[in-house]
């Protein structure tokens, strides 16, 4: 769940069906999940009360969904899981099995540089412990319905951090499919819909300069879908300084240490907020070389990449987006 320093920049009026006379944007902001929530939606003037309702009432519901997702209360589903004795088979609710089917789907996508079952080899690296030896944990997930049953093959505790703000953000949108557009930002994380013709500009922050720009993204004139995500991940922002240098939060499942890369940030554009989030933490996981080869094999729309060298490298296809 990686912060990311860029925002949308809406049209001047967002486009609704041809019947509707006036548009209205409905937007509220809101603190969530560590950082701000934003949800923005376009109505007739007719529905503005119910749009505000709306985005009160899927507020709230994002609040708790990330309310049983955090490491950071013992009585989340997700400290509850760490909790069981790892021999247990662990029944899961809904929302924990789903997130954690979208992370097993994401595994092979990336080959495997997204990893949740990382949390021992984050906790050791913002305490600046020694490298833990190895120890590889297989987990299945079988699932009834809306409900999960997780078993696990040696020990292994859970961590969200990096998947569970982009599916928070998808799963929102479709909450919002009775507006003709529609944008959720999951601190950082972006699901947005809009009609082919037009949508909004994100602008992609400096790394390392609040103040600074590195470049302006949109939807390519003729771009054939009306979903996109759009997210960032980085070495920049959950970054400590300890005895031993600088340490980060991007565990590099090879080595189960923090990653050591080139690549100090990374903003993927893909079909979904899920699918961007993986796909730019195994980019900067990965490096410049071989993330950009990652990037086009799993499929990725457009991504930049902000090099330690101050260089700013592009993924193929990009350029169409750039603005």
């Amino acid at each position: 769940m990686t912060a990311a320093p860029w925002r949308p920049e809406p049209p001047a009026r967002m486009p609704l069906p041809l019947h509707a006379h006036e548009t209205l944007e409905t937007e509220l902001v809101t603190r969530s999940m560590g950082g701000r929530l934003t949800l923005r939606v376009a109505s007739s003037v007719e529905d503005g009360h119910r749009a505000e309702r709306d985005l009160r009432r899927l507020a709230s519901r994002i609040e708790v969904w990330a309310a049983r997702l955090t490491r950071f209360d013992p009585a989340s589903d997700l400290c509850t899981l760490n909790a069981v004795p790892e021999a247990s088979a662990v029944a899961l609710r809904p929302t924990i099995s789903a997130v954690l089917a979208h992370a097993r789907s994401m595994t092979p996508r990336t080959e495997g540089a997204v990893d949740v079952t990382l949390l021992e080899e984050r906790m050791a690296a913002e305490a600046f412990e020694a490298a833990r030896p190895s120890c590889r944990t297989s987990w299945q997930l079988e699932q009834a319905g809306r409900l999960g049953l997780l078993t696990r093959d040696g020990s292994a505790r859970f961590d969200l951090d990096g998947v569970a703000k982009g599916w928070i953000a998808d799963r929102a949108l479709r909450l919002l499919d009775d507006y003709p557009s529609a944008l959720v930002d999951a601190d950082g994380d972006l699901a947005m819909r809009a009609p082919r013709s037009a949508g909004w500009l994100v602008s992609v922050g400096h790394p390392l300069d609040d103040t600074a720009g590195v470049a302006r993204l949109r939807t390519p004139l003729g771009w054939p879908c009306e979903r996109l995500g759009v997210a960032t991940s980085g070495t920049s922002v959950h970054r400590w300084y300890g005895p031993s240098g600088p340490s980060h939060h991007l565990i590099d499942p090879l080595t189960r240490r923090p990653a050591v890369t080139d690549v100090v940030q990374a903003t993927v554009v893909a079909e979904s907020a899920g699918a961007a989030e993986c796909l730019a933490k195994a980019a900067v996981i990965r490096g410049s070389r071989a993330g950009l080869g990652l990037l086009e094999r799993a499929g990725a729309w457009a991504a930049l990449l902000w090099l330690d060298d101050g260089r700013l490298v592009t993924a193929p296809g990009t350029s169409g987006w750039l603005v």
